[in-house]
């Protein structure tokens, strides 16, 4: 084996916790799974042991077709669906002002306010569905926060599977909006409709 590979020093995250540094030979002794995150020096970022040839080589494992991405977290996520609401709820108040000035009384306007208001749930269905499903793989809000939706191996979404994804939004919203709780129980964040349309939400690593 290359002895520079031999001499390398890696750190690697037990528990949570950056442990280390320990030489080549050292991790056999560990328990290094395929997604163990693991730091050589010159690197900006950590990557997951399967990535690594020398690991790969060592330890046996497989390379995993994964996209090289850090996965959304929940308040990333919810302030992109923040701007995304705002964005259509402004367009709905345009629409709106337009129509008023075409109707009159103030009853009949008050009717096509509140007829219309669902119309804003049913707009960021079909313009999420899309725009997840397009080649920038997200919506504004999403683009802003430099995040996109994937499938599992971090590829672009069908059309079908994006209106799944977001068709099964309505299972994390109800009861209280504990289907966005599984977030925080699976290491790749994923919420109940991720989970069920075999979807990822991504950032692109810093590496």
């Amino acid at each position: 084996m290359d002895n520079t590979i031999e001499i390398t020093q890696y750190t690697v995250v037990i528990n949570g916790k950056p442990e280390g540094p320990y030489l080549l030979n050292e991790l056999k002794g560990l328990d290094i799974l395929a997604e163990t995150f693991i730091r050589k020096p010159g690197m900006d970022d950590y990557k997951e042991a399967h990535e690594f040839p020398e690991l790969r080589e060592l330890l046996g494992f497989k390379r995993q077709v994964t996209a090289p991405q850090y996965f959304a977290s929940f308040d990333q996520r919810l302030l992109a669906t923040v701007v995304d609401y705002f964005l259509i709820s402004c367009a709905y108040v345009l629409i709106l002002l337009i129509v008023f000035a075409f109707v009159e009384g103030k009853e009949l306007r008050m009717m096509l306010l509140f007829i219309a208001l669902p119309l804003i749930p049913i707009a960021r269905f079909i313009y999420g569905s899309i725009a997840e499903a397009s080649a920038q793989q997200a919506t504004i809000g999403k683009k802003l926060l430099k995040i996109k939706v994937t499938d599992m191996e971090g590829g672009r979404l069908t059309l079908e599977k994006s209106f799944l994804r977001n068709a099964s939004k309505i299972f994390s919203v109800i009861p209280l909006f504990s289907g966005y709780l599984t977030s925080f129980l699976n290491r790749k964040q994923q919420c109940l409709h991720d989970l069920i349309a075999n979807t990822l939400v991504v950032k692109d690593r810093l590496i």
